[in-house]
Order: structure tokens, then sequence, then C-alpha cells
């Protein structure tokens, strides 16, 4: 039910020591305008819809199918939202869910811890986020790991995150940290838009450079190699505040913190390998004492054998990145989870490209496998129910 793609020996262990614990699911709400633009995501049909698709997934994933959403789940190109899974095996589970408003436009309708953050505006303009705002929101992360992991016993945390537009933000941060991350994203797309978002992070990337030359900002102390995408030396803070988003930073400081006491796991493919590359740069960066061994990437098949993505070779790259070896290459691990034999084409389309990913819903699984030994027939009928119920719900 779970593969492993990296670090095998790693990845086994530690699903040997959290075999039957029951996870604590911490949720990162964040934005970035990024995911406005026009074709940048399949994640809302429209970008006013984009909008409101944290808002809604953790509407859905707090109160479940039957509940008068303030914000109902917008309709997607193809496909249904994450969520579902989400929550079908959380609910099963009764495993805790805390929901985290890192910067949202809009506060959600559910019970949320806001850490104080503000939205990014697109990456494109090399100026996304306060350096202020980056700082504040990294010691929330770090502090908040601290407190989860604290009423974790035996368990481990799973860090999940909702940020649409979020794939492009972390080719960014990726591409500053010098991996070669360019074609090896992934997408909510059934094939990845690389080009578009290529071009993006190549304009905010160039925007850093323009203003390191005009010598507004000094955190490159080096300039940049003409024609090299690499900025030879990062303030990885800084690297955020210019072409990242708010989940980012937040999700970096709760796993650093919570690996010295506890098991963590990454939820989601191409944005927490971003987030593993930014712990090891943090961690170097700032002297910070975290536990590699204890940190994971779960994530769905969807994303890591993505055909027009490339999640193995990426998580494989962060290990030669300067900046990032450290850290070296996360195990990846992905649920066996399929949704062909689904008598719902929302779902079935899961298994043309569409969606993959997001709000946990890889890490879910394996968790559902971990603790309780749910094999595919059981996902696949508490994922159809919450479907079902939906469906019910509202007509």
């Amino acid at each position: 039910m779970i593969s492993i793609y990296t670090q095998k020996e790693q990845g086994e262990e530690w699903l040997r020591r959290y075999r039957g614990c029951l996870p604590v699911f911490a949720c990162v709400l964040g934005f970035t305008e990024t995911g406005l633009i026009p074709g940048i995501s399949a994640a809302g049909r429209t970008p006013e819809d984009r909008k409101y698709t944290a808002c809604a997934d953790a509407e859905f994933l707090y109160y479940g199918p039957e509940h008068k959403a303030q914000y109902p789940l917008p309709p997607l190109a193809a496909g249904a939202s994450p969520v579902l899974i989400s929550r079908a095996v959380f609910g099963s589970l009764k495993i805790p869910v805390h929901l985290f408003n890192a910067g949202l436009p809009q506060p959600p309708a559910v019970p949320v811890i806001d850490l104080g953050g503000a939205p990014a505006k697109c990456l494109s303009g090399g100026a996304a986020m306060e350096i202020t705002t980056v700082h504040h929101l990294f010691e929330q992360g770090l502090l908040w790991g601290e407190r989860l992991a604290a009423n974790i016993q035996q368990g481990y945390l799973i860090v999940g995150e909702c940020v649409v537009g979020g794939t492009t933000t972390a080719l960014a941060i990726l591409t500053g940290l010098g991996i070669d991350a360019a074609g090896k994203v992934n997408s909510s797309h059934p094939v990845c838009n690389h080009v578009q978002k290529w071009a993006l992070v190549q304009a905010g990337l160039e925007k850093i450079r323009e203003s390191k030359e005009q010598g507004e900002t000094n955190f490159l102390s080096q300039l940049l190699t003409p024609n090299s995408q690499l900025l030879t030396s990062v303030n990885p803070l800084q690297l955020v505040a210019a072409v990242g988003d708010p989940m980012q930073v937040v999700v970096a400081g709760m796993a650093i913190a919570a690996s010295r006491s506890c098991g963590v796991m990454l939820a989601g493919g191409t944005q927490m390998l971003t987030v593993y590359a930014l712990i090891s740069a943090f961690a170097q960066a700032y002297a910070l004492s975290w536990q590699p061994e204890e940190v994971v990437v779960g994530t769905t098949r969807w994303v890591a054998e993505d055909p027009t993505g490339a999640t193995v070779d990426l998580a494989l790259s962060l290990g030669k990145g300067s900046l990032t070896h450290s850290g070296g290459t996360p195990p990846l691990l992905a649920t066996h989870l399929s949704f062909a034999d689904s008598r719902y084409p929302q779902l079935r389309a899961y298994e043309q490209g569409f969606v993959k990913e997001g709000m946990g819903a890889g890490a879910a699984c394996i968790a559902a496998h971990l603790s309780q030994d749910w094999q595919q027939h059981q996902l696949l009928a508490a994922i159809e129910a919450q479907l079902e119920r939906l469906n019910i719900a509202f007509h």
C-alpha cells in the first residue's frame, strides 16, 4: 500500500517506527497572488474561485459534507478536491486536526490558529512578502512545531498545506537555492505547465538580481553570475520574502522543531520537497538543530509517478544542492491509492492526471494504512462515501 521511492532503508525504518501509531494533523493554509494568474492552477476553475480554495478545503476538512459551507468547494476544471480523501481518513480515524492561517485574503469560516501572516504578492515581482512577516512566520512555525510535538507521545506529526499556485513558488525557491528543478515540479493540471511556471520564476529571480545591482538589497553577497539562475549566496529567509509564499516557512519551522521529539511527515509532493530543501538551508544558515532521520515526505502515487513532472528526480537533487546537502535526500513515500475503479468520474479524473494531491491527502492514506492497516477497498469506500454525502447534501 506504500511505495518508497528514495532513501529506502531510512523510509522503511521510519514506517516501522510509527506502525500502529495515530498521527496529529496540522494543515497550513496560505495564499500567493501567483495563483490568480490565468491558467497557472487547476485548483479552482477561475482566478476568483481560487481565492477561496483554501477556505473551502479547510471548511470541508473540519465540518465534513453535511455542513452548509460559507465557502463551498469550488468547481474544478476536472476532478474533485483532494480534501475528500483527507476528510475520509481523518474523520474515520478520529485524527486530531489543527488548521493554521499563514496568510489568506480572508479568514476561513472554521476555527483556525491565525499566525499573523499575510498573503504573498505574485513571485514575478521579486518582492512577494515583507521580510519581517517571513521572520515572524518562521518563528511561529518553530513555536507551533514544538507545541504540537509536546502532545505527541508515541506518534508523529503530519503537516499538510493548501496554497493555490504553490508549486510555482516552490520552483522559484528551489531554483534560488541552486537546485535544478526546472521541468521537474508537478501541478494540478494533467500536463504540467512548465513553460508558464519557469517564465514567472525567471522574472522573479531577475528582479532580485536587478535590485542587487542597484544596491537595494545586500542579501546576495556575491553577484549572480550573468545568465545563471543560481543565487550564489543566499539568505534563505530573504529568498522566501522575494519569491516564496507564507506556508513554506511555517511548515519548515514546524518540521524543524517537531523533528527534535517526534516523527514528521511532510504531506505533499513538489511543495513539501521544497520545504525540506528550506529546512536544510535554514538549519545550515542559522545553525538550528533538527533530526533529518525523523522527517519523511508523503504523497500520492499520482504525484510520485507524474509522467509530466519528475518528482523522484527532484527529491534526489536536494542532496546535491550546496545549501541543502546537510539534509540530503528525504525518503519519498506514496500511497498506492487508485481511483481507476471508482464509480465517480470526479475521482477517476485523478487517473488522468488532474488534481493529484493537496490538504495532506497522500499522507492521510499512508496514515490509514500504518495505523489501521487500511487497504485500497477501505480507502476507496470511505472516500466515495464522502462524495456521496456531499452530493446528497446539496441536491
